[in-house]
């Protein structure tokens, strides 16, 4: 089960408090993010219904999902992007949601152009959030997910060749589901990073697609195909007119000796 296949869910949870305390933190780091990525082509896959490229100064913006305001409709195990075409691609909660997240990275490695970035965001199975999931027995969204743990989010992408070049935590407040708790303890937002760091309900990632160069070494065939030097003539002194004959045609003879 995978949320794109169950879109009414994530959007009717991102419609109550928790869920609209969690978008308005994600769409700020994302609006910083992708304001620096430059290119032709950008995707978001999951969470069509909500524009989070829409500080990108990439001209082609596309997301990607089920239906709904998606506007491509596909299977994000088997994408129908030409490889080595995209310069930025946005994964919101798409991996914890998934039968198989390891394909879909591997889906976005393929897709990337060298150089191009990918930006993630899951939620934290080490934080009140998770707990929260640990413990309930609500299916509904986001508790039925599978929250990765970083390190091994990490080690995926290394296999991947893809390199983390940035990240962070957010969403420190314990999962309350009325608006007033929500505000009442907004201060542990601004104390998280400094005091639980590794705590956050949700986990971003930035990573960049690096492809190692390949040095061809040759052999010198200028120096194989130089012609060879040879030693110069050195004049010698000839006593007989038939000794100049024979250093004039290189030929070398048996001195004769008179009687």
């Amino acid at each position: 089960m995978s949320a794109h296949d169950h879109p009414r869910r994530a959007s009717e949870w991102f419609a109550t408090p928790l869920g609209r305390y969690l978008l308005a933190r994600e769409q700020a780091y994302f609006d910083g993010a992708v304001a620096d990525v430059f290119g032709y082509n950008a995707f978001q896959f999951g969470l069509p219904e909500f524009d989070l490229l829409r500080a990108s100064r990439i001209p082609f913006r596309l997301r990607v999902g089920a239906g709904g305001a998606a506007g491509l409709v596909a299977d994000f195990r088997d994408l129908p992007i030409a490889g080595n075409s995209t310069d930025l691609v946005l994964l919101p909660h798409v991996l914890e949601f998934s039968e198989n997240p390891h394909q879909i990275l591997r889906e976005v490695a393929r897709v990337l152009l060298p150089e191009a970035q990918v930006m993630i965001a899951c939620f934290n199975p080490w934080s009140l959030w998770g707990f929260r999931r640990a413990f309930s027995r609500d299916g509904r969204y986001p508790w039925h997910g599978r929250f990765l743990n970083l390190p091994r989010l990490k080690d995926w992408l290394a296999l991947l060749g893809l390199e983390i070049v940035a990240g962070r935590m957010g969403c420190y407040v314990p999962p309350c589901a009325s608006e007033k708790w929500l505000g009442r303890l907004a201060f542990m937002e601004a104390a998280g990073d400094r005091w639980w760091p590794i705590a956050g309900g949700i986990y971003f990632l930035q990573a960049v697609k690096r492809v190692r160069g390949l040095r061809l070494i040759m052999p010198k065939w200028s120096d194989r195909l130089a012609p060879k030097k040879s030693l110069a003539a050195v004049p010698k002194k000839v006593r007989q007119p038939e000794d100049a004959a024979v250093a004039r045609n290189g030929m070398t003879e048996t001195p004769v000796t008179h009687s």
